[in-house]
């Protein structure tokens, strides 16, 4: 079990990121995968708690980039925009970028199972070296080695824009969650002009519902509700989809 990363290894990882840690402790618990920890220790010694502070540093920081860079874009393009760009594969491709995966810090077996190239651990890393950068230098700090990464992507996306449903489905798969599932809760309306209520519930998380002219319409709704909540997209009065 390698137990902490080397001085060169670490140095080199804050080159590619663009910030010298003060606290470079932070920058190894970014880079401590839970395998990693005893038996008998607490999960707060892995990257976990950054991880998470991190995904919305990374979500506020990208929403004010693309508010910025496309003023004459509506709130729907810019929520699709967001969520290709904080997805699962993107950040693990900025994780490849950064190269963190000679200084992961993983248990024998997962690095035997191919840890260090894992999408969902490379993800998770991304984030949890933003949010360490985050707690070691502020939110400027954070922004900078996000604005870094994220630019070029921002300009020149890689994948068509996705469906709030779709965007929700990726999110939940990317932190091992099983797929969401959709239900029909309500029913109003005259037959020729129906209105669906569903509610959308990931595993962990309260349900989120919607209202649409159909299922599909009110899956959307209820999928773009969930991931405002989480604090994905930005908010908005009255979220609608638009097909």
């Amino acid at each position: 079990m390698t137990n902490s990363a080397t001085a060169s290894d670490l140095g080199e990882i804050e080159a590619r990121v663009g910030h010298v840690f003060r606290d470079v402790a932070l920058l190894q618990q970014a880079l401590t995968h839970i395998s990693a920890l005893p038996a008998d220790r607490s999960r707060v010694g892995s990257y976990q708690r950054l991880e998470f502070l991190g995904d919305r540093v990374l979500g506020l920081v990208v929403s004010a980039m693309l508010f910025e860079a496309f003023p004459a874009a509506e709130e729907g393009e810019m929520s699709r925009r967001l969520a290709a760009l904080v997805r699962r594969e993107t950040c693990a491709e900025v994780a490849r970028e950064w190269d963190v995966g000679v200084a992961m810090i993983l248990g024998d077996s997962e690095a035997g199972a191919g840890g260090r190239e894992k999408p969902a651990i490379l993800s998770d890393i991304c984030e949890a070296v933003i949010g360490a950068v985050f707690l070691d230098a502020g939110f400027e700090a954070a922004a900078l080695i996000v604005q870094k990464a994220w630019v070029e992507r921002m300009r020149q996306p890689s994948r068509p824009l996705q469906d709030p449903k779709t965007a929700l489905q990726e999110w939940a798969q990317g932190r091992g969650r099983p797929t969401p599932l959709y239900r029909e809760t309500a029913r109003s309306g005259p037959a020729h002009s129906p209105q669906f209520t569903l509610s959308v519930t990931v595993e962990g998380f309260e349900p989120a519902s919607g209202t649409g002219t159909s299922k599909r319409n009110a899956e959307q709704v209820a999928a773009e509700s969930f991931l405002r909540r989480e604090g994905l997209l930005a908010p908005s009065p009255d979220p609608k989809v638009s097909h």
